[in-house]
C-alpha cells in the first residue's frame, strides 16, 4: 500500500515540504511544496497539523533502572557513590518478571516520546536472568519498535577489584557463550532489520581485560557492534591509570576496541589527543546530557568529536540517573547544555542531528535516521496545540525550545505505532499499576 503523508506543517527534510510517500515500509518519494506524488497512492494522511521529524534513535539506556527512579538511597550522588548505593538493591531484586515490566515501560515511554529505534545496555545478570535478551526481544517485537539488543556483562566483583556485587556478575565463559547464542538467534544485518545485536561489557572498572578482548573477537567474527561506558567520570580516569597504567582510550586500543564498530557511552573526559584518535578510528560517542547533569559527571565534547570524525548520537541513559525515558526531552537538554559548553550557535538542528543521523551511525545503520528516499519509514509527528507552543513562529525550533515531550503519531517501518498520543496495543494504566507494584519491592527491600 502506498501512503502519502501529505503537506506537513513543517518537516525535517529538504525537498519534502509537500510530504513523502511510504511503500512497503520504505520512503519511496519526497513531494515538493504544492506537488503531488508521481504515482497514484492508495491512502493519504493529512499532516497539516503536524511537525514531522525522523524517528528518534536512543543509543544508550538501562531499562531495568526504571524500577529505582528517584530512589532515596541514591539521589544527590555522583556516579561511583550512586552505583554503590544501587548495585546491592538491583542485585537482590532484579528478576525476569520485573525486567519484563521495566523493559515494557521504558520502550513504551521512548516510543511515546517519538523514538523508533532503541538500544538498551542490559549488563546486570542476576541468578535466573539468563533470558534477559529474549525478554527484551519479545517486548520490542510486541510493541513494534526497532531494537539493538545490547548484551551487556559484568564479571568483576568488589572482591576482584571491580565495583559489582557478587549477585550481579557472570563468569566470562558464560557471558561469551550467551553472546554467541543471542547473535545467532536475533542479529539481523539486513537493511530494515527490527532486531540487531551488540556486545557490551559494562565498563573498564567492572569487567576483565579478557572479556573485552574476546568480545572484540566475536564482533569481528559475526560483524556486530561493540558498546561500553567510557570516560564518564574523573574517577574512571583515575581507576584506569591505577589499574592499567594508562587512560581509558589507551586501554580501549589495547583491548582491540579502537575501531569503527564501537560506540561508547558518555565520553566526557577525553583530552585533545584522545578526541583526535577516536575520530580517526570513527569510534561513535553517545552523548547522555540528562544523566550527565543529574550525576554531575561533566559535558561531552560533542563539537570537537564530530569535527574529528566521530559519530555523535544521543541517549537517555539509565532511568535511575535520568529518571525518565524521554528522548525528545533529551534533545532539548542536549541543545541547552551544549550552548553552555560552547555558545548560542549550537542549534536545535544540531540536537536533532545527534538524535537521528548521529545515533544511526553509532548503531552502524545507514537505513534509518533521515526522511529520505530509500530510508525506512520511521517518523515521529508532533502537534503544536498545547499552551506551551502558543506564539511559536518556527515549528521545528518550537519542538525543542518550547519543550515538546510527547508525539501525537509515531510510525515504524511504515506502520503506525502511536496514534493520538497513545501506543497501540498497550494498556498504559495497567502497565503503570503493574510496574509500580514491582518497583515497590526495590524500595522496601533495601
Amino acid at each position: 500500500m502506498r501512503l502519502w503523508i501529505k503537506s506537513p506543517l513543517a518537516i525535517l527534510a529538504k525537498g519534502a515540504e509537500g510530504g513523502f510517500v511510504v511503500d512497503n515500509g520504505v520512503i519511496t518519494e519526497l513531494v515538493s511544496s504544492g506537488a503531488s506524488p508521481s504515482v497514484p497512492v492508495d491512502e493519504t494522511f493529512d499532516a497539516s497539523s503536524h511537525v514531522v521529524i525522523p524517528g528518534l534513535i536512543n543509543t544508550h539506556h538501562h531499562m531495568f533502572q526504571t524500577l529505582t527512579r528517584a530512589h532515596p538511597n541514591a539521589i544527590n550522588k555522583e556516579l561511583f557513590a550512586w552505583l554503590e548505593a544501587l548495585f546491592p538493591i538491583w542485585s537482590r531484586n532484579l528478576k525476569p518478571e520485573n525486567l519484563r515490566l521495566a523493559s515494557r515501560l521504558a520502550l513504551t515511554e521512548l516510543l511515546m516520546s517519538g523514538c523508533t529505534t532503541v538500544s538498551d545496555h542490559q549488563y546486570l545478570y542476576t541468578p535466573g536472568l539468563d533470558a534477559a535478551m529474549d525478554i527484551q526481544a519479545e517486548e520490542a517485537t510486541a510493541l513494534g519498535i526497532r531494537m539493538t539488543l545490547t548484551r551487556g556483562s559484568l564479571n568483576l566483583t568488589e572482591e576482584d577489584g571491580g565495583n559489582a556485587p557478587e549477585g550481579g556478575v557472570q563468569d566470562a565463559d558464560t557471558i561469551l557463550a550467551d553472546c554467541e547464542r543471542v547473535i545467532g538467534r536475533y542479529h539481523d544485518p539486513r537493511p530494515g532489520a527490527m532486531l540487531q545485536v551488540a556486545m557490551a561489557p559494562c565498563a573498564p572498572f567492572n569487567v576483565t581485560k579478557r572479556l573485552m578482548v574476546e568480545s572484540a573477537k566475536l564482533a569481528d567474527k559475526y560483524d556486530c557492534r561493540l558498546h561500553t561506558h567510557l570516560a564518564e567520570t574523573r574517577d574512571e580516569i583515575d581507576y584506569c591509570q591505577s589499574k592499567f597504567q594508562c587512560r581509558p582510550v589507551d586501554y580501549l586500543e589495547e583491548v582491540g576496541w579502537l575501531t569503527d564498530r564501537v560506540w561508547v557511552a558518555h565520553g566526557i573526559h577525553f583530552n585533545d589527543d584522545e578526541v583526535k584518535r577516536l575520530g580517526r578510528h570513527k569510534v561513535g560517542v553517545c552523548h547522555c546530557p540528562t544523566s550527565n547533569m543529574v550525576l554531575a559527571s561533566g559535558q561531552c565534547r560533542t563539537r570537537e568529536l564530530e569535527a574529528a570524525g566521530s559519530p555523535v548520537g544521543l541517549g537517555v541513559d539509565g532511568s535511575a540517573s535520568n529518571d525518565n525515558s524521554n528522548l525528545m526531552e533529551g534533545v532539548r537538554h542536549a541543545m541547552m547544555i551544549n550552548r553552555l559548553t560552547y555558545d548560542a550557535t549550537v542549534t536545535h538542528l544540531d540536537a536533532f542531528r545527534w538524535a537521528t543521523e548521529g545515533s544511526a551511525a553509532c548503531l552502524g545503520r545507514s537505513d534509518i535516521g533521515a526522511i529520505a528516499v530509500g530510508k525506512q519509514a520511521d517518523v515521529a509527528m508532533y502537534r503544536l496545540d498545547e499552551l506551551r507552543f502558543s506564539g511559536a513562529g518556527d515549528p521545528l525550533a518550537a519542538l525543542v525550545l518550547c519543550g515538546a515531550h510527547a508525539a501525537d503519531r509515531v510510525m515504524v517501518k511504515g506502520k503506525w505505532r502511536v496514534v493520538d498520543g497513545m501506543p497501540l496495543g498497550i494498556d498504559v494504566a495497567r502497565l503503570r499499576a503493574e510496574h509500580g507494584a514491582a518497583a515497590r519491592a526495590f524500595l522496601e527491600n533495601i
